[in-house]
């Protein structure tokens, strides 16, 4: 069994062949599936999807490039439902060169999401995208909150929160050219290591270029199974176990 703690299901992309996909996803042993709310005009699909399939939760929460969506209230009403497991995708991201005023914007948000988060007792889903240095400084201001750091980039100083941190492992640990991250998975404790896919986006090897779907949950832990010396079922169990731990009411 594993899960896919990162997807989005309520993607257009898969508007007209979702079943497919899904049984595609559990031939290939995926069993379950968060998905993650980068914006509020998406939230009612995920919602949807949530209440079709037994097997997919959500979160709820804004993206730092969809700060315009952000409504309170309409993320409170979210986390208040059993399916909502999470407050996110929320955090930091400064690659398109925000200028101060949008960069103190995104802090702004991001704190409410984390209020949020300890106020409702729900882990924090983390995008952060080169701004490494502020999310630490923010993180380390708060005490008890818990979370993922989703698409893991490889900083080293984010281990400090280990702790209550657990890691998202997805596609680009098989990318060609990778290094950085294929180095430090080995000081990542394996008992905070989760697996996702952010489909529709960053589709593992050899598939890139490609639609990124579920189903590919099972090259990532193949990957982290290789550079660990552990079998496919080790890595897959484990990390199961680890994503039940952090976000409650999951199966």
């Amino acid at each position: 069994m594993i899960i896919d703690t990162h997807t989005h299901l309520d993607d257009a992309r898969y508007e007209e062949d979702l079943e497919e996909v899904l049984l595609r996803a559990k031939q290939d042993f995926v069993s379950h599936y968060i998905i993650p709310a980068a914006d509020l005009k998406t939230l009612p699909r995920a919602i949807q999807l949530s209440k079709k399939y037994e097997n997919i939760y959500f979160a709820a929460g804004v993206h730092p490039y969809d700060l315009d969506t952000f409504n309170e209230e309409s993320i409170i009403n979210a986390l208040k439902d059993k399916k909502c497991l999470a407050v996110g995708e929320c955090g930091l991201d400064y690659y398109r060169n925000p200028s101060d005023d949008e960069k103190a914007m995104q802090k702004e948000i991001f704190k409410k999401q984390i209020e949020l988060s300890l106020k409702y007792d729900k882990a924090l889903i983390l995008h952060v995208r080169d701004a490494n240095n502020d999310v630490y400084d923010i993180l380390k201001e708060y005490k008890g909150i818990k979370g993922v750091f989703h698409c893991f980039n490889a900083c080293e100083s984010l281990l400090d929160f280990s702790d209550n941190f657990y890691y998202g492992i997805g596609g680009v640990l098989t990318f060609k050219n990778e290094k950085k991250l294929t180095n430090l998975i080995k000081k990542i404790p394996l008992e905070k290591i989760l697996i996702e896919t952010d489909s529709p986006y960053l589709t593992p090897h050899p598939f890139r270029g490609q639609r990124n779907e579920p189903r590919y949950c099972l090259l990532v832990v193949d990957k982290i199974a290789q550079i660990l010396e552990m079998s496919r079922e080790e890595v897959s169990q484990i990390t199961s176990e680890n994503a039940k731990k952090l976000f409650k009411g999951l199966i």
